[in-house]
């Protein structure tokens, strides 16, 4: 599965892809398995060139290829989407965030919350302690509101060569 870096210097830094590169990146997001000889079939490239221009992707930092897990089959039973406000800098409290295992997903928002983070856990119990115990004894953190999923009815990656 091909999507975006998840490196927050990375992300909005990469440089414009081309349509060739666009169309390799829809190719890993059909399936992150193709080799590169059906890639090249599909857009008009050598195996070789489309092996260069994939690591180019990945060492910018456009794209990682990876493999997605439903968290419910490893034994991560709950996950939560958790608003967070901050008092003075933002850049402290968003590090120490990326830095949490738990943590999937850091986002810095413009509205109600200054960070939106998705966090994945065990059970409730490990959910509460990382809330309460690691989130909120941030320095900086003023207050969260946490969103429990109940249940995903959509989830996809492949948004990325609109």
């Amino acid at each position: 599965m091909a999507t975006r870096s998840a490196d927050p210097k990375s992300v909005n830094s990469a440089q414009p892809v081309d349509a060739v590169s666009l169309a390799i990146i829809e190719q890993l997001q059909e399936d992150g398995r193709r080799p590169y000889a059906a890639i090249g079939k599909a857009v008009g490239l050598s195996e070789a060139a489309v092996r260069q221009r994939v690591q180019k992707l990945l060492d910018q930092g456009v794209m990682q290829i990876v493999a997605v897990t439903d968290p419910l089959t490893v034994g991560l039973r709950r996950q939560a989407m958790v608003g967070v406000n901050v008092e003075g800098d933002l850049d402290p409290v968003a590090d120490a965030l990326t830095a949490m295992d738990e943590v999937e997903y850091v986002v810095v928002t413009a509205g109600s919350f200054d960070l939106l983070i998705e966090i994945v856990c065990e059970d409730d119990d490990h959910l509460l302690e990382t809330i309460n115990k690691r989130i909120r004894t941030l320095p900086g953190v003023r207050s969260t509101e946490s969103f429990v999923y109940l249940k995903l009815r959509k989830q996809t990656y492949t948004w990325g060569t609109r």
